[in-house]
């Protein structure tokens, strides 16, 4: 063999050598991560896609630098565009939250919110914080509460066990409210010992006797739980009105049917309106009688069509007297609304938008002299401070969010929440994949988001010339309109208010025993 074939061969022993300790060093350092990623617990893709989930980083790192090159920017994807979950993200993380190169926000697009900024801002030093209101000042056990920003309904079977446990140890740390949702109250809500409104659905799960009607002795087992502050009867929802709340038999485990009272492994389809509600009346009956045997607060919630509801409402409110009957809150979600399942044409189609129907109920309120006495709570798509920033201005005297809180979960906005496939835990009741998504860690992140939410609408509070947030009134906000030019709320909405006929109430009839 000549010189040069041994030192051929040479070569070639070594390249072998060498691309053996770089597949050996591969295939350890693939272990490496797959030993990390599956006993971590912050990430919950990486958790349960160990190795592939870190693409997602690189990618949407990358996305950074390539984002002139692809359709879908900052403010293009729906139902919620990047920007706005990146904000919700980094105030989970309690991470920088500031950005570079000016606002990918188009300000001059019809329907954009802009705030009235004071030339001499408030200063730190005269800053206050929220101010608490009484909820249900006739009750026995009102509710008195300083949070403005709280957890909307979202019912255990929508999202998983430990989405709930989570959000439950968040909001008792952050000192909001967490909804229950129609679901029932399950040991998972009571668990961080957080506030809780109890909703009412059409199917009064967890509070309905073996025909489906309300069990009056049920209701004060829940009653008797000092954590449950409200009630709240659900008349309809934002993304399907007119339809009841739709669980696959897939979601529902043995523990989910002993919190709703059904069947175990069977669709849970709640009708769609509640049988002994079926006219004005009738509601006020229900919400006098629920704050009678529970001595709590008592609300409802709906998606606005309309205002001849709320004359019908307020009239009746009127002629049966303001203490007993009036509901002690208004809970108003948009036709935009958020849900695991709904019809589509339902989900595109049915509903009037938050940002017209919450100046519209406060004002008919106002209109019946009824505005202090009922409080009004704003649902649907607000999920950063600019939005509730707005419907405080608006009128707003809480808000409510789900899919804001389900983001500060780790929600990547799969769209997989009708499935039991939720890539991140938060709304499937697949073991393995609920594995990947720790309640410890995400509960900080659900505390991180409110208290950072918090702080930002009270800073657009302090540019406005305002001490806290709960000062913010519609001089304090403008809307673009389509020519380009942006109007006062507290201008535009007088003037839609006079384009309106004039509605002249009709003397009260005499007082009827219910």
């Amino acid at each position: 063999m000549s010189g040069f074939e041994e030192y051929s061969l040479f070569l070639i022993k070594v390249f072998i050598d060498l691309l053996a300790v770089i597949l050996g060093a591969g295939v350890l350092s693939l272990l490496y991560m797959y030993f990390v990623d599956t006993r971590q617990t912050k990430h919950a893709i990486r958790r349960n896609f160990p190795v592939v989930g870190r693409f997602r980083y690189f990618f949407e790192h990358l996305g950074e630098f390539f984002r002139q090159y692809f359709f879908a920017m900052d403010r293009e994807e729906m139902p919620f565009n990047r920007a706005k979950r990146t904000w919700v993200y980094r105030a989970a993380k309690s991470i920088d939250d500031t950005v570079a190169f000016g606002s990918t926000k188009n300000i001059n697009e019809p329907g954009a919110v802009l705030f009235v900024s004071d030339p001499f801002p408030t200063l730190a030093e005269d800053s206050a914080a929220a101010q608490a209101v009484t909820i249900g000042p006739y009750c026995h056990q009102p509710f008195v509460t300083a949070s403005f920003f709280n957890v909307s309904a979202m019912s255990f079977g929508a999202i998983s066990q430990p989405a709930v446990s989570a959000l439950s140890r968040g909001a008792a740390a952050a000192g909001c409210w967490i909804n229950t949702g129609e679901g029932g109250l399950s040991p998972y809500h009571l668990e961080g010992g957080a506030d809780i409104v109890f909703q009412i659905g059409t199917a009064k799960y967890g509070v309905r006797d073996e025909s489906g009607r309300l069990d009056d002795k049920k209701l004060l087992g829940v009653a008797a739980h000092p954590q449950v502050k409200m009630f709240e009867i659900k008349l309809s929802q934002g993304a399907k009105p007119g339809k009841g709340g739709i669980l696959p038999g897939i979601k529902v485990t043995e523990v989910i049917a002993t919190t709703r009272g059904i069947p175990m492994g069977k669709d849970s389809i709640s009708p769609n309106g509640h049988a002994d509600v079926r006219n004005v009346d009738q509601l006020l009956t229900l919400l006098a009688h629920v704050r009678e045997l529970t001595g709590k607060p008592v609300g409802f919630k709906l998606v606005v069509g309309g205002t001849s509801f709320f004359d019908e409402l307020c009239l009746a409110i009127q002629r049966r007297g303001v203490e007993q009957f009036a509901p002690d809150f208004i809970t108003l979600d948009s036709g935009d609304g958020g849900t695991g399942a709904a019809p589509q044409s339902l989900l595109d189609s049915a509903g009037l938008n938050i940002r017209e129907t919450l100046p519209m109920v406060g004002d008919k309120l106002e209109e019946f002299g009824l505005r202090e006495r009922i409080h009004l709570i704003a649902a649907g798509k607000l999920i950063t401070p600019a939005d509730v920033a707005w419907a405080l201005c608006a009128g707003a005297d809480f808000v409510v969010s789900a899919r804001g809180f389900m983001f500060a979960l780790g929600c990547i906005q799969a769209l997989q929440c009708n499935k039991n496939s939720c890539p991140t835990g938060v709304t499937t009741h697949d073991k393995d994949l609920q594995q990947g998504l720790d309640p410890g860690d995400k509960a900080s992140r659900v505390a991180n988001y409110v208290a950072n939410m918090e702080k930002e609408v009270g800073t657009i509070a302090h540019s406005c010339g305002v001490r806290e947030p709960r000062e913010l009134n519609r001089s304090h906000a403008r809307i673009v309109t389509e020519c380009g030019q942006s109007v006062p709320l507290d201008i535009l909405y007088r003037r839609q208010a006079a384009q309106n006929p004039v509605f002249v109430r009709p003397a009260p009839a005499p007082k009827q025993t219910p």
